[in-house]
């Protein structure tokens, strides 16, 4: 993806090539061309770079902004160019278990979800266990508990696809909701302080196959299951 930027605070050819070589210091920049001329900056990059991690290796000699008239667009495509893989998960997974529900005879939301919950433990171990020491390894860069125990990276992958299997048996569903409420909610944990600390970190929800950033889309999975685990342990104890 190639983004255009407008930089202040050049005066000289010689700002141009620092402008330049600050720049391409930032992981996953590939191609920088910069123009005292046009005040600008046009950025080629393997991920979406945030304003404030440019602006960190510029510096306060030079100030980078956002081109209004195309950033936002080109923001938005950059995003779902980014997340396709985990949106397109979630929305078969979400289409396949709701027309299971469609097609019945009534629609039973308990059902829905612990389906729901079944088909997104199962897909996402499933790319865990792709390579499973791929994602140990990326697991225990911001798990609090990998990070003590880098054996848990493992057991994690497993303990996915158990769920996933309980899920789909409708096996003991205190049990199985209670796991998923604190295994997910201790992942959670890693998460958000890795995404407020502005840390850039691979994601490791879909294994070592997709490389996503660390972001509020992986807070956004993690509680939505939390919730639901936790919505249906209480309509069970209910």
């Amino acid at each position: 993806m190639t983004h255009t930027y407008q930089i202040t605070g050049m005066t000289c050819g010689s700002c141009e090539a620092k402008v330049k070589s600050a720049l391409l210091t930032i992981k996953d920049v590939t191609d920088v061309e910069v123009s005292k001329e046009n005040n600008t900056a046009t950025i080629s990059m393997d991920r979406h770079v945030d304003l404030l991690e440019m602006q960190k290796v510029l510096g306060d000699k030079y100030e980078i902004s956002t081109i209004a008239h195309h950033e936002t667009e080109e923001e938005f495509r950059s995003w779902l160019a980014t997340y396709k893989p985990v949106l397109l998960i979630f929305l078969y997974i979400f289409s396949a278990t709701a027309l299971i529900e469609l097609t019945s005879e009534n629609f039973d939301v308990m059902r829905w979800m612990r389906h729901f919950m079944a088909g997104f433990f199962l897909t996402f171990s499933f790319f865990k266990l792709l390579n499973l020491k791929g994602f140990k390894e990326s697991y225990l860069m911001y798990d609090i508990v990998a990070r003590k125990i880098p054996a848990w990276g493992y057991v994690y992958a497993f303990t996915e696809l158990a769920l996933g299997v309980a899920y789909l048996i409708n096996f003991n569903p205190i049990i199985t909701n209670s796991v998923t409420f604190v295994v997910m909610t201790v992942s959670i944990i890693g998460v958000l302080k890795t995404v407020l600390d502005k840390k850039t970190i691979k994601c490791a929800c879909l294994g070592n196959v997709f490389n996503l950033p660390m972001s509020t889309v992986t807070i956004i999975e993690d509680g939505l299951m939390i919730l639901m685990s936790l919505g249906m342990l209480i309509m069970t104890l209910n």
